[in-house]
Formats: C-alpha cells, structure tokens, sequence
C-alpha cells in the first residue's frame, strides 16, 4: 500500500487507486493520512467537515464515509490477504489509518530531511545537498493540492509547505558552503521574488552575488529589502542581515558558516 500527500492523493495497492470521487470521503482519507498511525478523534472528522456548524446526521455521515473508503479499499486489497478494517481502524472515539512508514510519501521525505541536516551539521556538505534535493524530489505539486482544506488539513499542509521552503534553504545553504556561488544565482533571483519577505533567502542572495564579485547587486538587494520592511511592515530586517550588510558594505571577508540561515557566530 502506499499513500502520497505531496501533491494530488494518491493512495493505491498493487496500482489499484482507492481514492474516493466525492469530495467529503476524500477529505477523510487525507485526513487520516496526514495522521497516519494515530487515531482521529471523531470530533476532528466533524470539525474538517462541517466546521462549527455540523449536521444533526454528522456521526452517521462519517460512517458512511468510512464505509465508501474501506469498500474502496478492499478491491485494492483483494489478492492481498488483508481487509480494509485491518488497515482502517475503528476506534472507541476515532479510527486510524494504519501504514509503514516507508509507504508514506511524507515519512520518507521527512527521513531524507533528518538525514540531511545530520550531515549539515557534520560538514559533509556534498551529502547534506544530495539528501536535501532528494527530500524536496519527494513532491510533486502543493501538498493535497487537490483536496478542499478544512482547519485541521489547512493547518497540516502550511507545516509541510514551511517545512519545504525551509528544505530548499538547506539545500541552497549546502552548496554555499561548497562554494558554489555562482550556480545558486539564478535560482535566488526567482525565489527572493516569490518570497519577498523571506530574510534566510535574501541573505543566501547577498552571500552569493558578493562572493561572485557582484558587490553592488548584493547592496542594492538589500536596500529594496529594507525599503520594504519599512514601508509595509514598520521595522528594519534582523540584526544579522544588518550585520551582512555592513560586511558586504565594508568589503570585509567572512566565513559563510558566519550567516547561515540567519544564525551569525
């Protein structure tokens, strides 16, 4: 069995979808796949669903649900030797979607994630990049990006897209460090322009113009910076972009260890 989440649903045994059609029992699926392994309290279901404003029908409803999603499942499963109720569990108060880890789309990303900054963090800075592209090969398109978001799934997808942002930063922060200053440029043109208040990103472009000897880009980067701070946010960038700048403004040498992620030593 195997379920992905980083991008459309998939969720399918020996190439047998059971992915409901509708739109509800859809939600269901990916909510309990979000939570894999842990039960989901019916109140949670309800709350994805119909918000603060459930139907008098809502327990039955979800029921039924479940039942549409298992008979989907079994198919999928009818030359396995499990049945659906082995893998969707009912609970006193919830049910469980039980999968291996490596089965999941999310588990596996998270491993390579783990892995990456492990070696971040040792200096093996050629390993850490490869597991950090590996990781973000993982997905697809926007997580669930064909399922309607309730709370619970909305607030579960903006984790796992700040986690990704984050990942890419990593990835860029690992090849800085192996001095590859110039092959990031054009992909931290495009990314401080889709993430325009994001300082990590900046910073990471200030670094690499200055060490390809394009001193005066990375100034005026962080010039429109700050004029955007100020002008829509009423306060400076952080101390150590500050602080970046004044390296880059004062032609000084450092280390790139010294601003990476927004951590000066």
């Amino acid at each position: 069995m195997h379920i992905d989440l980083l991008g459309p649903l998939v969720a399918h045994q020996g190439g047998i979808s059971f992915v409901p059609t509708a739109v509800k029992p859809k939600k269901v699926l990916a909510l309990l796949a979000l939570n894999a392994n842990r039960f989901v309290h019916l109140g949670a279901i309800e709350n994805e669903l119909w918000g603060t404003t459930p139907p008098k029908s809502a327990l039955t409803t979800i029921q039924t649900y479940i039942m549409q999603i298992r008979k989907r499942m079994d198919a999928a499963l009818a030359d396995g030797g499990s049945s659906a109720k082995d893998v969707l569990v009912t609970g006193t108060s919830g049910y469980r979607l039980r999968i291996a880890a490596p089965a999941l789309d999310v588990a596996r990303y998270q491993d390579l994630v783990a892995r990456g900054e492990a070696a971040l963090v040792s200096g093996e800075y050629r390993h850490a990049a490869c597991l950090f592209a590996d990781a973000l090969a993982v997905w697809r398109d926007d997580a669930l990006v064909d399922v309607r978001h309730g709370p619970a799934i909305e607030t579960e997808v903006r984790e796992l897209e700040a986690s990704r942002t984050l990942t890419l930063e990593r990835r860029i922060e690992a090849e800085l460090r192996l001095g590859q200053h110039y092959g990031v440029l054009t992909e931290l043109t495009v990314l401080t322009r889709r993430h325009p208040f994001n300082e990590n990103m900046h910073g990471q472009f200030m670094r690499a113009l200055y060490r390809s000897g394009r001193r005066a880009e990375a100034l005026s980067l962080y010039r429109r910076l700050r004029e955007r701070f100020i002008g829509e946010l009423g306060i400076d960038p952080s101390p150590w972009l500050r602080e970046l700048h004044q390296v880059v403004l004062n032609c000084d040498d450092y280390r790139d260890e010294v601003f990476s992620l927004g951590s000066p030593a």
